[in-house]
């Protein structure tokens, strides 16, 4: 340990970006043994590890580091699978550069350790030797029902069935994973890899019941009636609107319906033609993480050019610096501190441009962040064939809430008590999106986790 002034930081080597562009599969590769060892090899083994302490799920990281170095990969696959539901998908999706990595010891000029390749290593490499998260043959007799199948609710079933409490899952999309599954695209995370969790959960003993939306498909009261408590991670997936003239133009999209096309064509399933763009030119309007992915996957689609219009600068962009970065890499225009004021339709109703008004940045709010003001006199147009509003989600409100007492605040996201995740209506809990708002895969697990942990202990008393 602590050879960090011998050894570098290394990335995860990335596929070229020839080679990579041309089809859905992973860009990164997994570290080998010897990348694990030696990476990990740089951990001080800080006192007080800042690491652990800004991952929302408190990973043992500084204890799985030391683990792999000594190559006792079993040892590192426990600790690493003990606080986080799967670590092999932390590994690929969280933004390490804001969490772990970003409160490494070793940014002050010796380069964090690649921490999120670490972790995906430890669990990839644990699979394969054999290696399985463990859990108990004995059941409590206790069940407890879960509605949505996202990051929360595997996380949540993850640690009840830990327990021995029986779990059902009910899904209103055909694949269990939510936006693992349908939000994230392949060349990020390969669905092999979400298969496999919910899979194990299956074998675990959870029943997964697919195509039910819960209120209409099958009655929350029923559901309510036949266990004894409930769980709601049914995230957070309403398009934001931007309220701008146009915006309901038929080749203007929402970011979550255009990746969720696109991935029900990875399966070979049934999905809306209207989301081949070959040969298309494809504007983008956002700047955060869902942006970076609509266009990366329409340049994969075979778009003719693929523009990003962002409304403040490169250092303002809320998502992953990695994800932009790859983005330059594979071909994306980026506009910067350029905002959209009006889809221009031409005489049949069709959006072929946006207009556009230049801005500059002003002082800082009170969150520290400068304010962007517009520069007069600065309009122009920029052409585009198809145009793709990434603002955000915010929270679906289903009636089943409202009905059964439990109460959402003026955005929409449930109301709980932060410490045991409990509703305003007693034996059911939520977490995730649609209680935070959209927000971290990692943040989704952190809610299902504690959860479980809360239901456990009302349960078995």
């Amino acid at each position: 340990m602590r050879e960090y002034l011998n050894i570098e930081r290394i990335e995860a080597k990335k596929r070229l970006v020839v080679e990579r562009t041309k089809d859905f599969g992973e860009i990164y590769e997994v570290f080998d043994k010897d990348e694990a060892s030696t990476q990990s090899e740089r951990c001080i083994q800080c006192g007080d590890p800042y690491c652990l302490n800004k991952c929302p799920l408190h990973n043992y990281v500084p204890q799985w580091l030391k683990a792999v170095s000594e190559k006792d990969l079993e040892f590192a696959f426990k600790l690493s699978n003990e606080p986080s539901p799967f670590p092999e998908v932390m590994g690929r999706v969280c933004p390490h550069d804001k969490l772990c990595e970003g409160d490494c010891t070793l940014n002050d000029g010796h380069g964090a350790i690649t921490i999120g390749s670490v972790e995906t290593h430890i669990t990839e490499a644990g699979f394969k030797a054999g290696f399985k998260p463990e859990f108990p043959e004995l059941k409590s007799g206790k069940k407890v029902a879960i509605i949505g199948s996202g990051p929360a609710g595997l996380s949540a079933a993850t640690y009840l069935l830990r327990s021995g409490i029986e779990v059902t899952m009910y899904e209103r999309a055909d694949r269990a994973g939510g936006l693992l599954t349908y939000g994230i695209p392949n060349f990020k995370l390969d669905k092999k890899i979400v298969e496999r969790r919910v899979n194990l959960l299956v074998e675990a003993g959870m029943k997964l019941v697919l195509n039910c939306n819960v209120g209409k498909d099958l009655s929350f009261e029923e559901i309510a009636n036949a266990h004894d408590a409930m769980f709601i991670g049914v995230g957070a997936t309403k398009a934001k609107k931007a309220s701008m003239n146009g915006e309901t133009a038929p080749n203007v999209h929402d970011a979550m319906d255009y990746l969720t096309n696109i991935q029900k064509k990875n399966f070979h399933a049934v999905y809306d033609k209207k989301f081949d763009f070959k040969d298309l030119n494809v504007v983008v309007i956002g700047g955060g993480d869902t942006a970076m992915d609509c266009l990366r996957t329409a340049k994969r689609e075979g778009a003719k050019s693929v523009t990003c219009l962002y409304r403040r600068d490169e250092k303002n962009m809320p998502g992953s610096k990695k994800e932009y970065k790859n983005a330059m890499e594979e071909g994306v225009d980026f506009v910067f501190l350029t905002s959209p004021k009006e889809i221009i339709l031409n005489d049949k109703g069709v959006a072929i441009a946006v207009e556009t008004l230049k801005m500059s940045l002003g002082v800082k709010d009170e969150s520290g962040r400068q304010k962007v003001e517009e520069m007069k006199g600065t309009n122009a147009r920029l052409s585009a064939d198809i145009i793709i509003m990434s603002l955000g989600f915010d929270t679906e409100v289903p009636a089943f809430l409202a009905e059964n007492g439990i109460e959402t605040n003026k955005w929409g996201e449930i109301i709980i008590e932060e410490e045991t995740h409990e509703t305003s209506t007693s034996g059911i809990f939520a977490g995730g999106d649609c209680y935070r708002g959209a927000d971290l895969v990692v943040t989704a697990a952190f809610d299902g986790r504690e959860a479980a942990r809360s239901i456990t202990k009302s349960l078995l008393k």
